[in-house]
């Protein structure tokens, strides 16, 4: 059984189709790719997967269950996460509260425990703290964990906002072109940090990308999106030689 499927999803906005029948198959532990030129329907797909639009047609299932249009609140209790093309971060809250943020889905106290900083406040506070600061140390960051989202390089911010996303224990993380904005010393770095998620938290990941060299670095599988239809989808080497993608997305590469 597939972790997560998607048959026939579509949607349209004032008469005009920007997704039309899409189908999306990923098993558990896969690194999957989802490519396409601006405004070919990408990041309506990960909206139509998190619960941001509500599909005219199609469902989704998480694990063999039905989550079509569930809130995205709920999506994220189930087990999705994603980051955004246009990072996302409370940017007037420190680094390390930016993860614990994430975390209070998993460590519920009681808004009188809050007032009183009662003991289950301090035990909730405390593994908070120490599960936040793990999850930074992953990303290089726990040095810099009390300082202002705002204030970390761009790349960094980057990679804060795939630490509060993992933050929420999903058991797969979308990813809406993470390299965007990034030189290619980031891009590279971020290659390797994505292969290490994967494997560190046996991670499922949908990755939304334009830069070819990171999709063909990482990704298993793909799947090509053109004018909200799939143009073509499978293993990364026969696809990346596919003479229409070729035509379409990497002659200007």
């Amino acid at each position: 059984m597939a972790l997560l499927e998607a048959k026939n999803l579509s949607i349209s906005f004032g008469g005009l189709r920007a997704v039309d029948e899409f189908n999306i198959s990923i098993e558990k532990g896969q690194l999957y790719g989802l490519i396409g030129p601006n405004g070919a329907g990408k990041t309506t797909v990960f909206n139509l997967l998190t619960g941001v639009y509500k599909p005219t047609e199609g469902i989704v299932t998480l694990n063999g269950i039905d989550i079509t249009a569930k809130k995205t609140i709920d999506l994220n209790k189930a087990g999705i996460a994603r980051t955004f093309q246009n990072i996302r971060l409370f940017k007037d809250l420190s680094v390390l509260d930016n993860v614990k943020a994430a975390l209070h889905n998993h460590y519920v106290y009681s808004t009188f425990d809050g007032i009183f900083r009662t003991p289950k406040f301090r035990k909730c506070e405390k593994a908070m703290n120490e599960r936040a600061m793990e999850l930074l140390k992953v990303f290089d960051l726990d040095e810099k964990a009390d300082i202002l989202a705002s204030n970390l390089p761009y790349g960094k911010q980057r990679k804060l906002e795939i630490a509060r996303a993992l933050a929420t224990e999903p058991k797969i993380l979308l990813l809406d072109e993470p390299a965007a904005g990034m030189n290619p010393n980031e891009t590279l770095e971020l290659m390797e940090t994505i292969r290490f998620i994967r494997d560190k938290f046996d991670m499922t990941i949908l990755l939304i990308e334009h830069d070819m060299k990171l999709v063909s670095g990482i990704c298993e599988e793909l799947t090509v999106l053109n004018f909200g239809r799939i143009l073509t989808k499978g293993k990364t080497s026969e696809v990346l030689n596919n003479p229409e993608v070729i035509k379409a997305y990497l002659g200007d590469e």
